[in-house]
């Protein structure tokens, strides 16, 4: 069973892990790879996704089976698109055991609940995820030669 727990600030420690590991984010590849997320960053980053979160849900995964946190999933108002903006990162060593799937049902559920009628992802061209996400009920709204936007529909 996977479950969502909202992270102390102490335990951000899994966060900078897994934006840092090269295996872990080798499908932002297209957008630089690994992610910086220093210390001294947390307590700010915390305080807009945590604690006073505006049009934002973040939370960590929790295996029961692997008694461990797997990964991230959150979203955020995205302004550009106009669009509620989806992210799930399973890290490298628990791939390919549904988690990615789970999770990004446990987010649509999440904001089935807050009232948000659709949820997108703007998914790099190259990233295998995609088809995931098309398997989960997301459909392609429009690409280019960087991206492909997925929509899901929360009814």
């Amino acid at each position: 069973m996977l479950i969502c727990v909202k992270p102390k600030l102490d335990e951000l420690s899994y966060r900078k892990k897994w934006l840092s590991d090269e295996k872990t984010m080798a499908y932002n590849q297209k957008w630089g790879g690994t992610i910086p997320f220093p210390k001294e960053k947390w307590e700010s980053w915390y305080e807009r996704w945590i604690i006073n979160p505006d049009r934002k849900f973040y939370a960590y995964l929790y295996s029961e089976e692997e008694k461990d946190y797997v990964g991230e999933i959150s979203y955020h108002y995205d302004e550009s698109y106009d669009e509620m903006i989806a992210s799930v990162i399973i890290d490298d060593a628990y791939r390919h055991h549904g988690y990615g799937k789970a999770g990004l049902r446990l987010l649509c559920d999440q904001a089935r609940r807050m009232g948000y009628q659709s949820i997108c992802d703007d998914i790099a061209i190259d990233n295998p995820s995609v088809s995931m996400f098309l398997k989960e009920g997301f459909y392609e709204v429009f690409r280019n030669d960087s991206i492909i936007m997925v929509r899901k529909e929360l009814k």
